[in-house]
């Protein structure tokens, strides 16, 4: 049987710009809704129109004079958030409606109208700080998506995983000290923003529910499969999450310009396959993916594709084709997991 998959378009998303020739560019949202828009892709999906987020919202995360600092940009042509992050006229109200879409998405899974969702917006989200923007991102989207499901829904345990090519310094601060939300991420390191150490592993109450996987270069579809396959699973099996959030980042595609991973579509559908799987023990098969980075635009195109199929349950990854796909992990990764583990299992133990 199919799954109900919604996503989260629309063209106002391309109005936001950080300059000529940027990477985030406008153009990496308008070559994947070209791919949606194909007569053959589009009707398989449920829309999910976005809103703006409202101030009191993006404050369950940023602290109220940034959210007013960014407000302030509305209008005018150019404004530096940090030394990779401006702003244009339309920014501030395409930030806003980014947030909205991620929750608009959430909400559309939690009450059973679709399955799961993707929302396809930007900026994306995950450096962003409490008080300050940050590589590329203005405000904190998967941050707020999982605030928004707290404080709604009143859900106690929301799994983020974040395959972004960057660790998600943002997403991990917000959390720091929070159970309620068990942060994974799998991330190229030593690399911006110089976050994400295997120590890393969060403070006071929400000790143990940081976990990094800090790689180095040249991780395939094989490494990440393994990770997911036997570290992220288990632990999440244990943790037992209402609701699962992904910070979708394409950029460990094995092309892109800003990576050195070499990750391939079948790779993501893989990662996509073993989430469903988590979702479906845990939490109805309750996923929302909201885009992140990826800058090689026809990587970026047929990963999101491949990413989709898999959720539609067109193509379905069985547990013998990710056995096959895991032999292939560089033997790096054998080493870092055993390092994770190493660090986790006092709390978790689940290995």
């Amino acid at each position: 049987m199919s799954r109900k998959t919604g996503i989260v378009k629309d063209r106002r998303y391309l109005r936001h710009s950080c300059g000529f020739a940027h990477p985030e560019s406008p153009e990496r949202l308008a070559v994947i809704y070209e791919m949606l828009e194909n007569p053959l892709m589009s009707w398989k999906f449920t829309e999910i129109a976005p809103r703006e987020a409202t101030h009191q919202e993006i404050e369950m995360i940023h602290d109220p004079s940034y959210v007013e600092f960014v407000a302030g940009t509305a209008g005018k042509r150019s404004v530096y958030l940090d030394p990779d992050t401006s702003t244009n006229a339309d920014s501030y109200e395409t930030a806003k409606l980014a947030v909205g879409g991620l929750c608009n998405a959430i909400d559309a899974v939690i009450d059973g109208e679709v399955d799961n969702a993707f929302a396809f917006v930007r900026p994306p989200g995950h450096h962003a700080e409490k008080d300050t923007a940050a590589g590329f991102c203005i405000f904190n989207n998967v941050a707020i998506g999982a605030m928004h499901a707290m404080s709604k829904y009143k859900l106690k345990r929301i799994l983020i995983v974040d395959w972004d090519l960057h660790h998600g310094n943002g997403t991990q601060h917000s959390f720091y000290r929070d159970p309620r939300v068990l942060y994974f991420s799998t991330h190229q390191y030593p690399y911006y923003p110089g976050t994400g150490s295997v120590e890393e592993i969060g403070r006071a109450q929400g000790e143990y529910y940081t976990v990094n996987v800090p790689l180095n270069t040249g991780h395939g579809d094989g490494s990440y499969v393994k990770i997911f396959r036997k570290l992220l699973k288990p632990l999440a099996l244990e943790f037992n999450p209402e609701l699962i959030l992904l910070s979708a980042g394409f950029d460990t595609y094995f092309q892109d310009p800003l990576g050195g991973m070499q990750v391939t579509p079948d790779g993501y559908a893989a990662m996509t396959r073993v989430l469903l799987n988590i979702a479906d023990a845990c939490c109805q098969g309750r996923l929302a993916a909201v885009l992140e980075g990826g800058y090689h635009l026809t990587g970026l195109t047929r990963s999101v594709k491949a990413v989709l199929q898999e959720m539609l349950d067109e193509t379905c990854y069985s547990e013998e084709r990710l056995a096959l796909l895991e032999k292939d992990a560089n033997e790096d990764a054998a080493k870092i997991i055993d390092k994770v583990i190493a660090k986790i299992n006092p709390y978790w133990k689940v290995f």
